[in-house]
């Protein structure tokens, strides 16, 4: 489960750092086409949001994977281990029924807006929360496994129990 875990999160991080590029070379291209051709892209805008919704949606997957998400640990850490573990079982079930709320809202919200197109590039306005969609199911399982491995006592994140 571990490794099938691991590799989703590869796959999610080269997803994340492809956009990352892509961004940054459609950027380029927006400056060159206003500043030298006099000829601005506006089709780059578009794009632009739909890829900074998907970096920062499985971005925030991989950080749950990772146990690099947004915690105050300062209070997990100054407690003793018993107490600690319960505080870890804590923050991923609330981060599980976060990430199943995204899937749950972000699916109804990407089937409402399926059948409108996204002006200038015409592709469907759903795109624009599919991110979020998948974001919150891969937030939901790797938490699950975070809590399956915890309970299976091969939990070997540095924060857990130690």
């Amino acid at each position: 489960m571990a490794t099938v875990l691991d590799l989703i999160a590869l796959a999610c991080r080269i997803i994340t750092g492809v956009a990352l590029v892509v961004l940054t070379v459609i950027f380029g291209w927006l400056v060159f086409g206003r500043y030298v051709l006099n000829a601005t892209p506006t089709w780059v805008e578009q794009v632009a949001l739909l890829l900074v919704m998907l970096i920062a949606f499985l971005g925030a997957a991989v950080g749950v994977h990772e146990n690099t998400h947004l915690s105050v640990s300062i209070l997990r850490s100054s407690v003793p281990p018993r107490v600690r573990t319960v505080f870890v079982v804590i923050s991923d079930v609330v981060m599980a029924c976060f990430g199943g709320l995204m899937l749950w809202y972000g699916a109804q919200l990407t089937l409402f807006k399926w059948g409108s197109l996204i002006p200038l590039i015409q592709l469907p306005e759903g795109l624009r929360s599919l991110p979020l969609t998948i974001g919150g199911g891969l937030i939901l399982l790797f938490s699950v496994g975070h809590l399956i491995r915890l309970f299976s006592g091969v939990d070997m994140r540095r924060d857990s129990i130690e």
